[in-house]
């Protein structure tokens, strides 16, 4: 029940979250004329700019850099005493974190949007109120309200976060010194992340995997030379495992699992990083109580976001996966012009989305894997291109790793693109161009590629799917 006593604004959208989903949505709805305010409980810019996407890449850089360190020799440079201080690397990182976070700020005054700090809670369609420490400080209203509260790490049974020995994403964030020994659990793309900054700087690293191949989501090509690249930097791997609760004491966990040979294996590790997935931040929104359909925990919603509540919306990771800030942003702005009447607005393609792994080598890849592609009965042409036929890639010294393409056989329909290696995740987007403008294989083929760049794999990877490949 709301508190009647609470001051009451009204508005033509109210935004709930201010990660990438919520400010870009909230952004989208000024600028299209809309009164709009955005209800956040914490940290403008959300999860994926305070804890997650930006300052993870922060880590990850200052990883690439030492790890360059160690190989001058090899660019006939000279480093001598390379070393590393977790403490300012870890300072770097929430330095960019904090600044984006004060941009979002700043955007939301630049276009008059009104924030409201406290957590907010749908009492009834169109009506939201807002609290501070569990006491009601306001209440909104608005014909149209899109919740993007976002996700958070799930747990596993036995296996609970404490925020000391059993760390989430957070934790290993922030780390004050680095463990000797760590164990990550989950190889999608925050376990390997996390899995590669930690080896960078030393750590002895076991990821444990409940499916057959690491990096389940991608295509089995990747999961394959992802697996050899990692074991080359001395990341250990079980795949099929069954992980046993943990024995927590003060300082390590005692893990016991089997591997997918059934085979009992145990260590002690000084942490433990649980990366098995995301459950949407539903508790207390009163999405439930006002007739919201869940599907597994996720909330069910139609091609423009629309959940079964009129006016209600739900983005981001708190619907189906995958769950991507990119994602959220997009779905945003469909969401909102969709709602403002704009014309000629169309609903996200699934298979347009990218994903991104951003470890040593880094991974990418959009649409159909060669499997899925294959399972659904379609006939595909695939094409291959090694980095280490590029001349750019010998150039830079980073020579490992691959394009491939799919393509169906009869149409010439891009169906998808995977790729390993240096900077992929950067080249990934000239596939899902080519995607969203459905660009067939001649045009591609037919396409000028800069030399020497490392763009010329995509080409290369083109040609090979239709036999045409001039460099291997």
């Amino acid at each position: 029940m709301s508190d009647t006593s609470a001051p009451h604004s009204s508005y033509d959208l109210v935004v709930v979250g201010a990660g990438p989903g919520g400010y870009v949505a909230a952004i989208r709805a000024a600028q299209l004329g809309l009164k709009t305010a955005i209800i956040e409980k914490q940290h403008m810019g959300g999860v994926c700019l305070n804890w997650g996407c930006i300052p993870t890449k922060s880590l990850l850089k200052s990883a690439e850099v030492y790890q360059s360190m160690q190989h001058a020799e090899d660019y006939g440079l000279s480093v001598k005493g390379a070393g590393f201080d977790i403490e300012k690397v870890v300072q770097r990182s929430r330095g960019i974190a904090d600044r984006l976070s004060a941009g979002i700020s700043f955007l939301m005054k630049k276009n008059k949007i009104t924030v409201i700090d406290g957590f907010a809670r749908l009492t009834a369609p169109g009506t939201v109120s807002v609290s501070v420490d569990n006491a009601v400080v306001a209440e909104v209203s608005a014909p149209h309200i899109i919740f993007a509260t976002g996700a958070s790490a799930k747990s596993l049974p036995g296996i609970t976060p404490d925020g000391d020995v059993v760390w989430t994403a957070r934790e290993a964030m922030t780390p004050k010194q680095l463990p000797q020994s760590l164990l990550v659990i989950g190889s999608g793309a925050i376990g390997i992340e996390f899995a590669s900054f930690y080896r960078s700087f030393g750590s002895e690293v076991t990821v444990l995997e409940a499916q057959d191949r690491i990096l389940p989501q991608e295509d089995a090509d990747v999961s394959k030379a992802a697996l050899r690249a990692f074991k080359k930097r001395g990341i250990k791997f079980v795949t099929g495992a069954k992980l046993e609760p943990l024995d927590i004491n003060k300082t390590s966990a005692d893990a016991r699992w089997t591997d997918n040979n059934g085979k009992a294996q145990a260590g002690t590790f000084d942490r433990v990083i649980l990366a098995v997935g995301v459950a949407a931040n539903i508790d207390g929104l009163g999405l439930v109580e006002q007739g919201v359909q869940l599907d597994r925990g996720q909330v069910v919603v139609n091609e423009w976001s629309e959940t079964s509540v009129k006016g209600v919306y739900a983005i981001g990771d708190m619907t189906a996966p995958p769950w991507l800030a990119h994602k959220a942003s997009h779905e945003a702005v469909i969401c909102v012009e969709k709602l403002a009447g704009e014309q000629d607005v169309e609903p996200l393609n699934p298979r347009s989305i990218p994903g991104c792994t951003y470890s040593s080598p880094q991974i990418a890849s959009v649409g159909l894997t060669e499997q899925a592609a294959k399972a659904q009965g379609l006939n595909v042409r695939i094409g291959q291109f090694d980095l280490s036929a590029l001349g750019k890639a010998q150039a830079m010294g980073e020579t490992e790793g691959f394009v491939k393409t799919v393509f169906d056989d009869d149409t010439g329909e891009l169906l998808g693109a995977h790729m390993m290696g240096a900077e992929v995740t950067e080249l990934i987007q000239g596939y899902v161009i080519a995607q969203q403008l459905e660009t067939t294989e001649e045009e591609l083929m037919h396409t000028v590629f800069a030399h020497p760049t490392m763009s010329e794999a995509m080409h290369e990877s083109v040609l090979d799917a239709f036999d045409k490949a001039i460099h291997s």
